[in-house]
């Protein structure tokens, strides 16, 4: 059976494979979704499905994991990607890999050449240039990989655009991100507290929220209580980033960095340390696109996509850890908790 076939191709691949195919291909995306392309391959990690799927114990296993949220990728087939400028053309991405999944010849190409010709189908169909579909074309494939030929056809395509970006092109967008917020007559004046803007979604008008220059992401995260944040996601205690300490601890406030990494300081030893504990693989780059929000500070406006999820497996997933003595995570109801009881015994005494 064909689509056996194609399975069967796709597993053949390690995750260092899939993210060299990445890399191949990095320089034939259009500059809208290189970062998000990259972040996406980060946030669904081929080596902790792999592990999930083969381990006798899988509750176990997330449970030392600490995993935390939507880590799975078969429950967001069609919205996992929304960040993704390629989104729009998820429909036409998708039947382009149905289509070609059944040619016989798909289980012995090149995965990188045999993308390339999916997002030359893509771009046919949806009438745009192919530097705009070889990000989305690669999701898809990964996609495939994860969650199987059926769940995949059988899967929703619909698209979810909408909000100031729904009806700007690909090199309109860049632009925008590219751009910082006036600060106003008196903004050369270095006794100003400058003010920027951290947005999180673009496909929402109120998807952004103020951060003064070097602060903290996570930090002006936690100013904004425009909404019940923790009603959306029980990791969310303050703000729209989820946050259970700010000490690069717990590995919660993770975020990739669509455009504006320039802006964000430079990655600290403790942060790199910790990411490579999470197991988030963050790039060796100064300025890299994923960051812990808890220890990125801004100067100026970026551009974020918050995961979804968050654990702690990097030691056991990749083994390139070292041994590392790390105070214990609590969450933030255990610490509530604990507060109560201290103070309700100390009144006691």
């Amino acid at each position: 059976m064909l689509r056996e076939q194609i399975e069967k191709a796709l597993q053949k691949l390690s995750e260092s494979d899939w993210l060299q195919i990445v890399n191949t291909l990095l320089p034939e995306m259009h500059e809208v979704d290189r970062n998000a392309t990259q972040i996406w391959f980060r946030f669904f990690p081929l080596s902790l499905f792999e592990y999930l799927q083969q381990t006798d114990d899988r509750e176990k296993a997330i449970q030392q994991f600490a995993l935390q949220g939507q880590f799975e990728l078969k429950n967001q087939i069609s919205t996992s990607h929304k960040f993704l400028f390629g989104h729009r053309y998820w429909k036409e991405t998708k039947a382009a890999i149905i289509e070609h999944s059944n040619n016989p010849e798909f289980e012995n190409a090149d995965l990188a050449v045999r993308a390339r010709d999916i997002a030359k189908t893509v771009a046919r169909a949806a009438k745009v240039d192919e530097s705009l579909t070889v990000g989305i074309t690669l999701v898809g494939l990964m996609t495939l990989r994860q969650v199987g030929a059926d769940a995949f056809a059988f899967s929703s395509d619909e698209v979810f655009v909408e909000g100031k970006f729904s009806d700007k092109c690909a090199k309109d967008i860049v632009a925008t991100r590219s751009k910082d917020d006036s600060q106003g007559l008196l903004g050369f004046l270095k006794t100003v507290d400058k003010k920027y803007t951290v947005t999180y979604d673009e496909n929402s008008k109120e998807g952004s929220f103020p951060i003064i220059i070097n602060e903290e992401i996570a930090t002006a995260s936690a100013r904004d209580q425009s909404r019940n944040w923790k009603e959306m996601d029980s990791r969310c205690w303050e703000g729209v980033v989820p946050v259970e300490c700010r000490s690069a601890a717990c590995g919660t406030c993770w975020v990739g960095v669509l455009a504006g990494a320039e802006k964000l300081s430079d990655v600290a030893q403790l942060e790199r340390k910790q990411m490579k504990v999470f197991g988030y693989n963050q790039p060796d780059d100064e300025k890299p696109f994923l960051r812990l929000a808890c220890q990125a500070k801004a100067a100026g406006n970026v551009t974020i996509t918050i995961p979804h999820w968050n654990g702690v497996f990097g030691k056991k997933i990749y083994g390139n850890v070292a041994e590392a003595t790390l105070e214990p995570v609590t969450t933030s109801a255990q610490k509530l908790r604990e507060t109560i009881a201290t103070a309700a015994k100390n009144s006691g005494e």
